[in-house]
């Protein structure tokens, strides 16, 4: 497996290569901000070639938005989740790629990974439905719990079709930010651009080799709170046919009497995360995949989670808690691209 991390110290980029010109892109969508830079051959108008891809890739944010959101009333997702007990629900072609795989990681998990625990997400604050800042009932949360698991959808491959058994609501909150880049970089290629970084909302992917033939490094996501209990390792990856996302405690959470409610929430018990893992970060050739299984591992915890990726050769980064310390752990996979 070939290295793709290297100390912070980089080598000295070389000359430009003639003939090529460098975009950069940026724009809001899924409640956060996008950024595109990519490498084109330099045989368009630059203005011309910078606004259709700009639109191109709106366009693209705009039906992930359509299909996938739990923000707007109007997407294929609300419709489902609003839709009678009994009815089966027509899913666009994105929207089924996405269900298929969760329900797939739902089982792989046993269950530590379940797109069903919308009301769960909406009751602890992190939803639609607004923020909070104390925790809900146990009465409460067994209600949300009721409502259903992965284990009550039924998903027709041949119709391309996802039964409501009735009160599920989805929440793709978990994967599909990471489907999303990887949408764009369909787009990207359909161009025939064949170099570029898309970032959305901490996720990223990256492809080829900038115009200085110097590759596209990112640093790898860590909560600035902490402090690490062994001499700090920083590393940058190199994104060529790779994608990381990072699932972390410190983005959205809300403290009461003195303990952290993180929005990942563990859909076995109805509660947020409680293992001390501050952050998971996950490598993979397809965003959508590295999005879930950071968010998955998470639950796991970093014992479990460790196994599981080492069972199925995911290349992940474990970080945990240890008082104001951080400790961190690797998946073989990943250890192998560092030596």
């Amino acid at each position: 497996m070939r290295r793709v991390f290297i100390p912070l110290e980089a080598s000295e980029p070389s000359a430009p290569v003639a003939g090529t010109q460098s975009l950069t892109l940026t724009g809001a969508s899924m409640g956060t901000s996008w950024h595109v830079q990519l490498l084109s051959d330099g045989k368009h108008e630059h203005a011309v070639l910078e606004a259709g891809i700009q639109a191109g890739i709106q366009r693209v944010l705009d039906q992930v938005v359509m299909q996938m959101s739990t923000w707007d009333p109007a997407s294929d997702l609300c419709v489902y989740n609003r839709a009678n007990a009994g009815s089966w629900q027509q899913l666009p072609g994105e929207f089924f790629k996405v269900v298929d795989y969760s329900l797939y990681l739902s089982q792989q998990t046993a269950g530590a990974f379940d797109i069903t625990a919308g009301k769960l997400v909406d009751l602890w604050g992190f939803g639609p439905t607004g923020k909070r800042a104390t925790a809900p009932e146990p009465s409460q949360i067994q209600t949300a719990m009721q409502a259903g698991n992965w284990k009550t959808l039924e998903l027709d491959h041949i119709k391309h079709r996802l039964l409501q058994p009735g009160g599920i609501a989805l929440d793709l909150s978990s994967i599909a930010k990471g489907f999303a880049v990887d949408q764009i970089a369909r787009f990207l290629e359909s161009l025939s651009i064949s170099s570029y970084l898309i970032e959305l909302g901490g996720e990223l992917r990256g492809l080829g080799m900038k115009a200085d033939m110097s590759p596209w490094w990112v640093a790898i996501e860590s909560p600035g709170d902490m402090q690490a209990s062994e001499p700090k390792k920083e590393y940058m990856v190199a994104l060529h046919e790779l994608s990381v996302a990072t699932s972390g405690d410190y983005r959205q959470y809300f403290e009461q009497d003195g303990q952290r409610y993180a929005h990942t929430l563990d859909p076995r018990t109805g509660y947020p995360v409680a293992n001390e893992l501050a952050s998971v970060t996950v490598l993979h050739p397809q965003c959508m995949v590295a999005d879930a299984l950071a968010t998955a591992l998470t639950v796991l915890g970093s014992e479990d989670g460790l196994a599981y990726a080492n069972q199925h050769h995911i290349a992940a980064l474990f970080l945990q808690r240890n008082g104001p310390h951080l400790e961190e752990k690797m998946s073989a996979a990943l250890t192998a691209m560092l030596d």
